[in-house]
């Protein structure tokens, strides 16, 4: 068996569970060749679908900022993308469970996606702009939940979450964004950043063909008298500590989602160095996919979400006040290794224990809507104003204290899963 991160989250209990694990039988090693050919078209999934992240959340800002609107226009046409998840993601997890089509929903999602990209290749108002973002973003915003509840389904184990096969297939989609966003900030750096609605139109071609090479297996189907409850999970302290932390955490990062390319632009660095910027975020991302399994089972899940709360106090310290220098920021985008895909893998673990079976859909679903829907709303229409009013690098000092937030929260969440 490959290591497996325990779902128990104290340390005692991690480390002795951890301690349990023995080398693969010759019939494990056949379930575990099986389970890696299982995993390809979800590693092409991922890569195609953060390769398209790459470069559109990054440059969003800059071709709007191009087309002369406002820093306050800019931010309410990007908070589309996460007022769409605040239901969406819930909506779709609904009708997968529902019918049991999780692929053929994903099809769907990407082609319309895609359909509705066309609309960015018209020239348009800010109202026709919002228009078009909204109707892609209610299908792109509904894949990842439903691909990674799919994912944590196949890679869970009865010894837990295997920690090491998550990370071989997300480090895909890493590697699908370093290369989207150092290869679009080099050409935008040339070629201006007209070309970007075809990047666009480009990038939801290569998803789509990626989601047709998904397995079409239809799941069972659960009706409404046959599904639990999630309320009953959600009364749990425990696991309200836990959406606490996410919200706090994530909300701290909107600042880097929304903002950072135009605050780097302020600053004076060229399109090409963005690029750089995000870059290594991106390959400190890759790292810790590829070695999580080494250093997860070291710390419980829950102080693994304090570890990283901490870490985002720092990055968005030296992001605020030491931005002018080089080195700072690129040590503020390594501990991306720990603000987001550290902290994103203890999520999905946690999701996976607290939210099993027929749960996992809606868990997946709340976790998208609680962690980066109302986040990203909050974060883009207040980082907007204060924009206008102080300048850019305000949204980060708030961020600061939005990381503190996560730290408390987090903390409060380590003493919730500690307890019998």
């Amino acid at each position: 068996m490959w290591p497996c991160l325990p779902f128990q989250v104290t340390l005692a209990d991690g480390l002795a569970r951890r301690s349990t694990l023995t080398s693969p039988t010759s019939e494990a090693r056949s379930s575990n060749a099986l389970s890696r050919f299982q995993l390809f078209p979800f590693a092409a999934l991922s890569a195609s679908y953060f390769a398209h992240i790459g470069f559109f959340n990054p440059y969003l800002p800059l071709w709007l900022k191009d087309l002369g609107f406002s820093i306050t226009i800019i931010a309410l046409l990007t908070a589309v993308q996460a007022a769409t998840r605040v239901l969406a993601p819930y909506g779709w997890g609904w009708l997968s469970d529902h019918t049991g089509e999780r692929v053929k929903l994903l099809r769907f999602c990407a082609g319309a996606a895609l359909i509705c990209s066309a609309g960015l290749l018209v020239e348009g108002s800010v109202v026709w702009i919002a228009v078009v973002l909204l109707l892609m973003f209610i299908h792109t915003s509904a894949m990842m939940p439903m691909s990674e509840a799919a994912l944590a389904h196949l890679v869970s184990t009865d010894q837990g979450f295997d920690s090491r096969r998550y990370g071989r297939v997300r480090l895909w989609g890493s590697l699908g964004f370093l290369v989207t966003v150092f290869v679009a900030g080099a050409w935008f750096e040339v070629q201006g950043m007209q070309s970007f609605p075809a990047w666009s139109v480009g990038s939801l071609v290569l998803l789509n063909l990626s989601v047709w090479w998904l397995p079409n297996r239809k799941e069972v189907v659960h009706h409404d008298d046959e599904r639990p409850s999630v309320m009953p999970v959600l009364r749990q302290r425990k696991v309200q500590w836990f959406f606490a932390t996410v919200f706090f955490h994530v909300l701290s990062h909107i600042g880097i989602y929304v903002f950072f390319s135009l605050y780097l632009d302020e600053l004076g660095y060229s399109k090409t160095m963005i690029g750089v910027l995000w870059a290594v975020s991106v390959a400190a991302e890759i790292v810790w996919f590829f070695t999580q399994s080494r250093w997860l089972p070291k710390f419980s899940l829950s102080m693994w979400m304090f570890i990283c709360a901490a870490a985002m106090v720092l990055r968005m310290v030296l992001t605020t006040w030491a931005a002018e220098w080089l080195w700072a920021l690129l040590f503020a985008q390594v501990l991306h290794a720990l603000t987001f895909a550290t902290h994103h893998t203890a999520c999905i673990a946690l999701l996976s224990h607290h939210f099993p079976g027929r749960l996992r859909g809606r868990g997946q679903a709340l976790y998208a809507s609680i962690g980066y829907g109302v986040p990203g709303v909050l974060g883009a229409l207040v980082g907007g104003a204060l924009s206008d009013a102080l300048g850019l690098s305000s949204v980060y000092a708030v961020s600061i204290v939005t990381a503190v937030l996560a730290c408390v929260s987090a903390w409060q969440c380590m003493r919730q899963h500690a307890k019998p």
